[in-house]
Formats: C-alpha cells, structure tokens, sequence
C-alpha cells in the first residue's frame, strides 16, 4: 500500500469512479476563480480606478467592497471543493476503504493546495 505521505509522481493513474472528485485546479489563467468571474472584477476594477480623480474616497469605498465581493467568491469556490470532498466518504457503510484512501488523498491535494496560497505582504 502507498504512503499517503509520499510525494506523488506525476503520471500516476487513478482510476476514475462516476463519484469521484477531481482534485482543486485553477482555472487557465491561474486563477481560483472562472475567468468570465474574473473578467467581471477586473472591469470593475478598472471602473474604480478612474473614478478616483473625481472622487477619491468613495474609489478606496469601491475598492473595499469589490475585495470582499472577490474573498466571497474565493471562499465560496473552497467551500464547494470541500462539500464535493465530503460527499465522496460520507456514503454510510457502503463505502470501501479504497475510496476512503482516494478521499484523503484529494483531502491531501486541497490543504496543499491552501497552504500552498501566498501572502502578497501587504
């Protein structure tokens, strides 16, 4: 039986079952979000900036609220990952010890994935 601490390779081959979870992957662009999400922040973004030289304070207020608009649609994207996580085991009795091993090791995958995320400073 394999480590589940063990680094995995990168060919190796798990076979898919109808239930399974695919592992947390960005988007394309590297992103934690869809990139039509992104598309939609970023130009409201853009609307924030220049509407600063007319009105500075309620830009920096535009800027807050649109940085908690983007965190809830982070958390929200984690929060589903782990629902889709927890669906997998939570099967009763009927769920094999294989794929309780293939469970915690996706569980694996996306707290790496976390911890993985940087801190920009700030």
């Amino acid at each position: 039986m394999k480590n589940l601490n063990e680094p995995r390779e990168k060919n190796e081959n798990i076979e898919k079952t109808e239930a399974e979870v695919v592992p947390f992957q960005r988007g394309p662009t590297g992103s934690l979000l869809p990139n039509r999400q992104v598309e939609d922040l970023r130009t409201k973004w853009y609307a924030i900036q220049t509407n600063f030289v007319d009105q500075p304070r309620k830009a920096v207020e535009d800027a807050n609220n649109l940085v908690a608009s983007a965190i809830k649609q982070i958390e929200e994207v984690f929060a589903a990952q782990r629902a889709n996580l927890e669906k997998k085991w939570q099967g009763g009795d009927e769920v094999s010890t294989e794929d309780l091993r293939v469970s915690l090791q996706r569980y694996r995958d996306f707290f790496d994935h976390l911890l993985s995320l940087k801190h920009t400073g700030i």
